[in-house]
């Protein structure tokens, strides 16, 4: 399907409409081609907000699900979807350090946190792994809510910092089989900012100015990251770029 006959899906966890990626069957090849059997494997997903990381993670997780099903494999939960934005400090702890005002930088999360994630994800596969989202209609990291189970072997990870060299995160790299980076026009961007913080009940002024503040300095660390991936990924229609 060429990218101009992408198909809107059901709306996605920040109450966004979610395109239906044209790429993805590649993509999800391209995943399934990284497992080996009798471990588990971690593919990482960078990008800056708004880029589009979490569609397409999320997507790509269900597509390689639907695929092992079709070769006769276990279909789900063979990929599972874990996003870093689990690991967001609480409001009471940014308020506390005097963040709350720059919430998503990188001295924002728990990174030391998140890579403990990433081992015990690789190392502990006769058990379940528990680990949090977050929601956007509170803002906040909500414990334990997403399962990763032992028949997993392929966890899709998705998150902003991902490929930044420096403290824990500098640690993450290591741990991915292999590292992608969503990349998607500062324009297309903003605009899916504006409405994901309209929703989360900001004004449309206030959402602008973050989206192009907080959110803005925030991409200039995060697209300087982009050369440290394997892989270049349109956050509009899946192609390797």
């Amino acid at each position: 399907m060429p990218p101009s006959d992408a198909e809107p899906a059901t709306a996605g966890p920040d109450g966004l409409a979610e395109p239906q990626i044209a790429g993805l069957d590649e993509l999800a090849e391209r995943a399934l081609g990284l497992v080996r059997p009798g471990q588990r494997v971690i593919l990482g997903i960078a990008g800056s907000p708004g880029a589009g990381k979490t569609t397409l993670a999320r997507q790509l997780a269900a597509r390689v699900n639907e695929l092992s099903a079709a070769a006769g494999g276990p279909g789900a939960p063979f990929a599972a979807h874990v996003p870093m934005d689990g690991y967001h400090l609480a409001e009471s702890t940014l308020r506390r350090l005097g963040r709350a005002d720059r919430k998503g930088a990188l001295d924002t999360f728990d990174g030391w946190g998140f890579v403990a994630l990433l081992r015990r994800l690789v190392a502990e596969t006769d058990h379940t792994v528990y680990a949090p989202s977050f929601d956007r209609a509170i803002e906040e990291p909500i414990a334990g809510e997403m399962a990763v189970e032992p028949a997993t072997q392929l966890v899709v990870v998705e998150g902003n910092y991902l490929l930044v060299d420096d403290g824990p995160w500098a640690l993450v790299k290591g741990l991915l089989s292999e590292s992608w980076f969503c990349e998607t026009p500062d324009d297309v961007r903003v605009s899916r900012l504006v409405v994901r913080h309209e929703i989360g009940g900001r004004t449309p002024e206030a959402a602008l100015a973050w989206a192009e503040t907080v959110d803005g300095r925030n991409a200039l660390l995060i697209e300087s990251t982009a050369p440290r991936a394997d892989l270049l990924i349109s956050g509009i229609t899946g192609a390797v770029l």
